[in-house]
């Protein structure tokens, strides 16, 4: 799949997005085979995460609108949002992907949401981690994801909330919803 994919994916989000979208393909595989998800699919919600992170913004919009896709208030403040549920859309009508579970996890891998898949807390922390970022405290996060998923997840969510309000950034309720379920959640 990956070799009939790759030349449309690069011409899309550039080879610099997709180096990226590799390293998240193969963070989440070995995620998937620790806490025993399909590797599969893991495999390919990683590889096309970003599949709509255009290098040409103004395609992002035209996307979107070309799905009917509702942009709500936030996501209109906050375009970089916007990516996750076009990508789900574009991973189903561009790359054939029909597997509901593979395009929840590429639709909520920006901003989780309450009750998430184990494959969407793959896709989620394996875009956090993957070897290409580095940011103040990404390496506890790479250190416990093995241990302890949720922890990483939460403390991963924690710094996102943190970096957004320092920043003076919008927070969407989707993000504080998954934090909250999953802080209510805990055993």
């Amino acid at each position: 799949m990956f070799d009939n994919i790759k030349e449309e994916l690069i011409k899309n989000i550039g080879l610099k997005r997709y180096n990226h979208s590799l390293g998240v393909m193969n963070v989440a595989t070995k995620l998937a085979v620790k806490y025993d998800c399909d590797v599969e699919k893991a495999k390919t919600a990683g590889v096309l995460h970003d599949c709509a992170k255009f290098r040409d913004k103004s395609q992002l919009f035209d996307a979107a609108k070309h799905f009917n896709l509702k942009i709500d208030r936030i996501m209109q403040k906050n375009t970089e949002l916007i990516h996750g549920p076009l990508g789900a859309k574009i991973a189903n009508a561009c790359y054939g992907i029909d597997d509901l579970e593979v395009l929840d996890a590429i639709k909520y891998h920006t901003i989780g949401r309450e009750n998430m898949s184990m494959l969407d807390k793959i896709i989620y922390i394996a875009d956090y981690i993957e070897p290409g970022r580095s940011f103040p405290g990404v390496e506890e996060i790479r250190e416990i994801v093995f241990l302890d998923l949720d922890d990483a997840i939460k403390k991963a969510m924690d710094n996102t909330i943190l970096f957004l309000i320092k920043d003076n950034k919008l927070i969407h309720p989707d993000t504080i919803n998954a934090r909250n379920y999953m802080l209510y959640n805990e055993e």
